[in-house]
């Protein structure tokens, strides 16, 4: 794309997340100082290139869903914090009486009502629990359940059907070698060993590893989003965005706010710690959303915070506002 295309782009992504409307080439001829005919035909070439799409009811273009993610990766330029947002958040951290837990949920309030979006933390409690043992009970007709137990007290269990062809007593077996090599591991690092250290030991020894290996990660995965502590602000904000009109929108995110996968969408991101966006069929809550994610860790606590939008989302504000807010949780801050 050429910087022309990158240029009307930008354009059309920031104008049309103000306005709400179709953008037509008139509006742009005087913000990019081209003719109309100039601009009518990069508009059609960004359409054919799939970044922008026509609305039906005008002439005018709106971004598509690859518009957007262009947009998100090459063209946003975070914008400064205005004093004003600056200043309701650093009254919250300067409340040395706050736990990092309650701080955290205080800003997402603000952010949430400065950017009118959903703001999610799940903040982990397990951090401080480390495995005391995983048992495999066998059950009738293939199926297990597999208990976690933690130094806490604390026990989950979930159960599993086992494919026809699985060895029961294979499993069995792996959960005393997984009982072996993760006593004692911090429950929020089981994962990461699981996925570095038992794995390569399961496919040596057992042929239908992957089975196995799964039960193990999704055992762990459930005790850890059982303990979490979730909180959401603006519930109702989303569903206040002129792209969710109808009831049928409606009911459907009210359902997906809801809805026990939730809590995955929210903590599922890769192991960096850089921010992420997920747009469309990307944030694996909502075809029409647009989920911005970024995790803290600060002293013994860790989470993840995420905003939750309309795919015509104020990113550049949401990415400042999450950098400001967890640069201030982490102390990485420059003092302004």
């Amino acid at each position: 794309m050429d910087e022309r295309k990158k240029a009307l782009l930008k354009e059309i992504v920031e104008t049309y997340v103000k306005t709400i409307k179709p953008v037509g080439s008139n509006s742009l001829c005087k913000k990019l100082k081209c003719s109309s005919a100039t601009i009518r035909n990069e508009m059609v070439a960004l359409e054919n290139m799939g970044y922008i799409e026509k609305n039906h009811i005008s002439s005018g273009r709106v971004p598509s869903e690859l518009g957007y993610k262009y947009y998100a990766e090459y063209l946003m330029e975070p914008k400064d914090l205005t004093g004003e947002d600056m200043l309701k958040l650093q009254t919250i951290f300067s409340n040395s009486e706050l736990e990092v837990s309650d701080a955290v949920a205080k800003c997402l309030e603000i952010i949430s009502d400065l950017t009118n979006y959903t703001s999610v933390v799940l903040g982990k409690n397990s951090y401080d629990n480390f495995l005391k043992q995983i048992n495999i009970i066998a059950l009738a007709e293939h199926k297990i359940i597999a208990v976690v137990c933690t130094d806490k007290g604390i026990v989950e269990n979930k159960q599993f059907t086992l494919p026809d062809n699985t060895n029961v007593e294979e499993v069995i077996k792996v959960g005393e070698m997984v009982n072996k090599l993760l006593i004692g591991t911090p429950i929020n690092k089981v994962a990461e060993k699981l996925e570095l250290d038992i794995k390569p030991v399961i496919a040596k020894k057992v042929k239908d590893y992957e089975t196995v290996y799964n039960i193990f990660y999704d055992a762990f995965n459930d005790f850890l989003l059982h303990n979490t502590n979730i909180h959401v602000s603006g519930r109702v904000n989303l569903l206040k965005e002129p792209e969710y009109e109808t009831s049928e929108d409606i009911k459907r995110i009210a359902t997906k706010l809801e809805d026990d996968s939730f809590k995955e969408m929210v903590s599922s991101i890769d192991g960096s710690e850089d921010l992420k966006i997920y747009i469309g069929k990307d944030s694996n809550f909502d075809d029409n959303v647009t989920v911005i994610k970024k995790k803290y860790k600060s002293g013994g606590e860790e989470g993840t915070i995420a905003i939750i939008g309309p795919k015509r989302m104020q990113y550049e504000r949401v990415v400042s506002l999450l950098n400001y807010m967890v640069d201030k949780i982490e102390g990485k801050d420059d003092g302004k």
